[in-house]
């Protein structure tokens, strides 16, 4: 069993640098390992966390901010959504949350195709702006620390919405989406619910997935990884909203 947990993360940490939803591997595998879904939640983001800071520090020289609003900014609402997020799932059932996570991914899935597909190809239309950005930005962060599952989607479409190419959006994605889990993992390691054998080898998959996924961001065509991750959205769509809750 350890083993397909292994297998599950690097899965997983190859998904999330490329384009996001690994949690959605990583969820069912510990769940079928025995866990609760809340302690499969936390695991999981305890687990992923070593192979997006793996993945954010191989992509960070395409880590940029969006326009005129700093990646500093950015990097600070992080962790105060992800401590607020990581709080609330303490402190509440995860079960209103996983209602709306297929709406969640539907919802990002459609705005990244918007915001990558419509845009010109000399040059990037900003749709949001860096207020909005970094407003978008704390919400997924609290989403973040709560539940996790489809927040690299939700950051690709705001950052791509406010104007970022694809490349530099994954590669910032990648380093957000470790910043506001760190908050969350800092609450989370101190919890009984954290299987730490299962923690083990899901993040050690998860570190060699996320180097292979952050190696092909630097190569993958950027018009062939847009198309990928808008596929990669719609079947997770089709997946979460079929899928018992």
């Amino acid at each position: 069993m350890l083993f397909l947990i292994f297998v599950a993360g690097l899965w997983a940490g190859l998904q999330n640098a490329l384009a996001g939803g690994g949690s959605f591997i990583t969820l069912p595998a510990l769940i079928l390992a025995g866990m609760s879904p809340l302690a499969a939640n936390i695991t999981s983001t305890v687990a992923l966390f070593p192979g997006q800071v793996t993945s954010g520090l191989a992509g960070r020289k395409l880590v940029t901010g969006v326009g005129r609003l700093p990646f500093y900014v950015l990097f600070i609402v992080s962790v105060i959504g992800g401590c607020l997020g990581g709080v609330l799932l303490l402190e509440t059932p995860s079960s209103i949350f996983a209602r709306l996570v297929p709406w969640l991914v539907l919802f990002a899935t459609t705005m990244f195709a918007i915001g990558s597909f419509r845009r010109k190809k000399t040059e990037a239309t900003v749709h949001i702006g860096p207020k909005a950005a970094a407003f978008a930005q704390f919400c997924i962060a609290i989403y973040g620390g709560y539940f996790g599952g489809g927040i690299g989607f939700l950051m690709m479409a705001a950052l791509t919405m406010a104007g970022l190419a694809t490349r530099n959006a994954g590669a910032t994605k990648n380093v957000l989406a470790g910043v506001m889990n760190a908050s969350a993992v800092a609450i989370f390691i101190w919890s009984p619910m954290v299987h730490w054998h299962e923690a083990i080898a899901l993040g050690a998959g998860a570190i060699i997935g996320g180097l292979g996924g952050a190696w092909a961001l630097h190569r993958v065509n950027e018009r062939l990884l847009r198309v990928v991750i808008v596929c990669i959205g719609i079947l997770l769509t089709i997946a979460l909203f079929a899928r018992p809750v």
